[in-house]
């Protein structure tokens, strides 16, 4: 066999694996099972549960060296009768996930401020950790109105992240490989 065939044959197997990987790894369920708010001293906490897709095809893809990105948005707005609705916040959880091969652990990282770092031993531990949002501080009591109606909004979503230098090469035009959850809303309480 010539160099440039094997070259080719080891192109076409990854981009077969890169799309098998990719085509349906975001398969499963995503959605946001429960959230509400609490007051504490002044500061609206949000609390939440999502529950992510978990399947064979992440794993493959994680230890392949790709990256997820997980985001849980949330939107407080101040609910008009004859008009929009007004945004009051508008707050982005970012966690990424990836897997570490040496140490064989799944890491949740937090991205932006605070920057907590965890590893866990499975998939799914991981998964429940990032699905998990306790005390994140959504906004504070001067900026909602006492006598207005607000409506909060929570909608999580997982994308591709980083991907190694061999898969980048491949999957130059998969940008796409997005999905996002139905929005979960409720009133907030004042």
């Amino acid at each position: 066999m010539t160099r440039a065939n094997i070259i080719l044959a080891a192109l076409l197997a990854g981009l077969g694996v890169a799309t098998s990987v990719f085509g349906n790894a975001l398969d499963g369920v995503l959605e946001v099972h429960s959230a509400y708010v609490n007051v504490d001293g002044g500061v609206f906490k949000l609390h939440a549960r999502v529950q992510y897709p978990e399947n064979e095809d992440i794993r493959a893809a994680l230890s392949d060296g790709v990256t997820l990105m997980f985001d849980l948005e949330a939107i407080v707005a101040r609910e008009r009768r004859y008009w929009f609705d007004a945004g009051v916040v508008s707050n982005m959880l970012r966690r990424e996930l990836s897997y570490h091969t040496v140490s064989n652990r799944y890491v949740v990282r937090d991205v932006g401020a605070g920057g907590r770092q965890d590893s866990f031993a499975t998939l799914h531990e991981a998964l429940v950790d990032i699905g998990t949002i306790d005390n994140w501080p959504l906004l504070v009591e001067p900026q909602i109105s006492p006598d207005a109606r607000h409506r909060v909004s929570v909608r999580a979503s997982v994308r591709r992240g980083r991907l190694p230098d061999t898969l980048r090469a491949l999957m130059f035009w998969s940008d796409s490989w997005h999905r996002t959850s139905e929005w979960y809303s409720w009133s907030l309480p004042i």
